[in-house]
């Protein structure tokens, strides 16, 4: 999100003394209880519409996992048959450790 770019959503940023009203069980509503809030912070938060986009399709999308290979691994590691390759872990984390720079300078 660039900085300046609208969004749509206010959300008010709770305070200790308001957090501490709501433990003690105010009989407040929950719009009341937002309204005196978003009135005794002063600061607003909100969220874009594509950050929500984004969160919805990272909650309904689940890894897939192939259950042979995770139970030939589970059983190599039982049978102590399991050998871990070193080298390749290396230069995964090599080449993630490249991507994340990548990404940092653009």
């Amino acid at each position: 999100m660039k900085i300046g770019q609208s969004t749509d959503i206010p959300i008010p940023a709770a305070t200790p003394a308001s957090q501490a009203s709501a433990k003690a069980g105010a009989a407040n509503s929950p719009a009341a209880h937002a309204a005196q809030n978003a009135k005794s912070a002063g600061v607003a938060v909100t969220v874009s519409t594509t950050a929500r986009n984004l969160e919805q399709v990272a909650r309904g999308d689940s890894a897939e996992v192939d259950v042979d290979k995770v139970n030939a691994v589970r059983s190599a590691i039982e049978q102590g048959t399991y050998v871990v390759n070193a080298e390749a872990i290396a230069d995964k984390l090599l080449s993630n450790a490249q991507e994340m720079l990548d990404r940092s300078s653009r």
